[in-house]
């Protein structure tokens, strides 16, 4: 079976974005981290996004520039094919992208069930709640950003029951970023 990897920022008062979901409080990677965020999708073949997130992620990295020294990522994020959970859009936009706008549960269940490479999740904060309450992220790396912002958007206020979860590294990093990396714990 697949798993389903949720990669994401969060401050160290456990934000991911501001209330208006910026993310202008994240710390610029150092050479290191940058390798990890690098390497990540390379155990994936789908990326799961939220339509929120997907308005701004895949224009973002379809504008990169050939002569951007980010440019081989950005490519990455645009040819990883992408899967956009909604409710409003009527037909996917950008490249490499569809829709899922069924229910969660099976959408989820039927992904991880197909034959492949491990499904990355990269957000949004309603659309990675929902996953996490739902029990459906195997791991979570997250990467704690050496910031307090007071008040923002969270992904564990939905959880409706404990959900432990056994580390499986801790690692700092230069730049004051430490990623955490969990396994969840299945009933069993």
């Amino acid at each position: 079976m697949r798993k389903l990897k949720l990669q994401v920022q969060i401050s160290v008062d456990g934000f991911v974005a501001r209330t208006d979901g910026q993310l202008d409080w994240t710390v610029s990677s150092d050479e290191q981290l940058w390798q990890l965020i690098n390497e990540l999708p390379d155990s994936s073949d789908t990326l799961l996004l939220g339509r929120k997130m997907a308005e701004d992620f895949i224009p973002h990295f379809e504008s990169f520039e050939p002569e951007n020294v980010r440019f081989p990522f950005a490519q990455k994020m645009v040819n990883i094919p992408k899967i956009i959970f909604t409710k409003t859009l009527k037909k996917p936009f950008g490249k490499n992208t569809s829709l899922a706008k069924g229910n969660l549960t099976d959408e989820i269940l039927e992904m991880k069930n197909q034959i492949g490479k491990d499904i990355l999740v990269y957000g949004g904060a309603g659309f990675v709640s929902s996953l996490i309450a739902g029990g459906y992220i195997d791991e979570l790396y997250l990467f704690v950003n050496p910031v307090m912002i007071h008040k923002g958007l969270r992904i564990f206020d939905l959880l409706t029951k404990e959900q432990k979860l056994t580390l499986i590294s801790a690692t700092p990093y230069e730049c004051g970023v430490t990623v955490l990396r969990y396994e969840l714990k299945k009933e069993g």
